[in-house]
């Protein structure tokens, strides 16, 4: 198979699809690989490393998405994408469709056989999620500490505080990937730190593995509405796979937290989990509202995209190569957990949680 691997475009968006090496695995597997010039270059691969690698750099974009059968990519096709694509193109990436009517319009009349990194389900995990939600959640506690510096419109307050002075209250909300992340960072900065979730079974893992610092509460309107106004950082992590995330905290209930606290909205790229959030970016990453610091970069992870790429890569390539093995009509039934990950193909949605969120029919695929 012919695999395209482009330039990412969205903006401050700096990580690659495929490292070199992972260009490398896909060659000796006998598939072609174009790579567009200066497409690694931000996460810290020169093109020389993908020649090096096996891979044909092509400067002109529209030719890439010509002559591959397969696109690979890290974020989600933006509008100024959509006409390179040809009809029946195979799409390996995060899509997130359900915060997105635009897109999944897009893929369904261009009849673009989409599959999404983050619907992809093994045994209850999200293998191919994780590793840029670690990252994101990391990221989050490190990006919370620092807005609420007073210079950044927050409070002022030191994360894990001095001798003889208060440390910062944070709560997590979802006790997933990127919410253990964040809690442990936050902890391991001397903040007070609760997580919230809704899974009994993950909450006593949580308590047995988290430092002492960390509690653990079961989730509900009533426990996030009498924390509010005490906590000075807030992380949104909650996620329903491929669907619209919840929003736990309605603009009623920021009214109700301290001036200068701060929001960090882990989950934007599903629709954030807080009412007031809208997506921002690297360069202009925060606004305020309501005299709250909300922080809501939509690609947290590609700040420090070297290491996201390769723990990007270090996930994907098994799955990229068993879609470059088989094709799109013979992959689900050869590794039948590729359905979970099929969002589009001809015309179709698969996804029924994106059709309930855009009021669109969806079908179940059967093999």
């Amino acid at each position: 198979m012919i695999i395209g691997v482009p330039k990412e475009i969205k903006t401050d968006e700096y990580r690659v699809s495929v490292t070199p090496a992972g260009v490398s695995e896909l060659i000796k597997e006998g598939h072609s690989v174009y790579v567009q010039n200066s497409a690694g270059e931000g996460s810290g691969f020169s093109d020389e490393a993908y020649e090096k690698a096996g891979a044909m750099l092509l400067d002109d974009v529209a030719e890439l998405f010509k002559l591959s059968d397969m696109i690979v990519k890290v974020k989600e096709p933006i509008a100024l994408e959509y006409e390179l694509f040809k009809s029946k193109q195979i799409l390996f990436t995060y899509l997130h469709l359900a915060a997105d009517r635009a897109q999944t319009e897009f893929l369904l009349e261009k009849k673009i056989r989409a599959f999404s990194y983050e619907t992809l389900n093994v045994n209850g995990h999200l293998p191919l999620l994780e590793p840029m939600s670690e990252v994101a959640g990391k990221m989050a506690a490190i990006m919370g500490t620092v807005h609420l510096g007073r210079y950044n419109g927050g409070s002022g307050l030191l994360a894990g505080g001095v001798v003889g002075t208060q440390r910062a209250k944070v709560m997590v909300l979802g006790g997933g990937v990127a919410g253990k992340a964040a809690a442990e960072v936050a902890a391991g900065l001397g903040a007070d730190v609760t997580i919230l979730d809704i899974n009994i079974e993950r909450l006593h893992y949580l308590n047995d593995v988290t430092p002492a610092n960390v509690a653990t509460l079961y989730s509900s309107h009533e426990t996030i509405s009498a924390l509010l106004p005490e906590c000075d950082i807030i992380v949104g992590t909650v996620l329903i796979p491929g669907a619209k995330a919840p929003k736990l905290i309605t603009k009623e209930m920021i009214k109700t937290m301290k001036k200068g606290s701060v929001l960090v909205d882990v989950s934007i790229d599903q629709g954030g989990c807080f009412e007031s959030s809208r997506p921002t970016t690297h360069t202009h990453p925060t606004f305020i509202e309501d005299d709250v610091v909300h922080y809501c970069v939509a690609n947290m992870p590609g700040a420090y995209p070297h290491t996201s790429t390769y723990a990007l890569t270090n996930a994907t390539l098994k799955y990229v190569k068993a879609l470059a093995r088989h094709g799109a009509e013979d992959v689900c039934r050869e590794l039948p957990v590729m359905i979970s990950s099929l969002n589009t193909y001809d015309g179709v949605l698969y996804n029924k949680a994106v059709g309930e969120a855009h009021g669109l029919q969806s079908e179940q695929f059967c093999l």
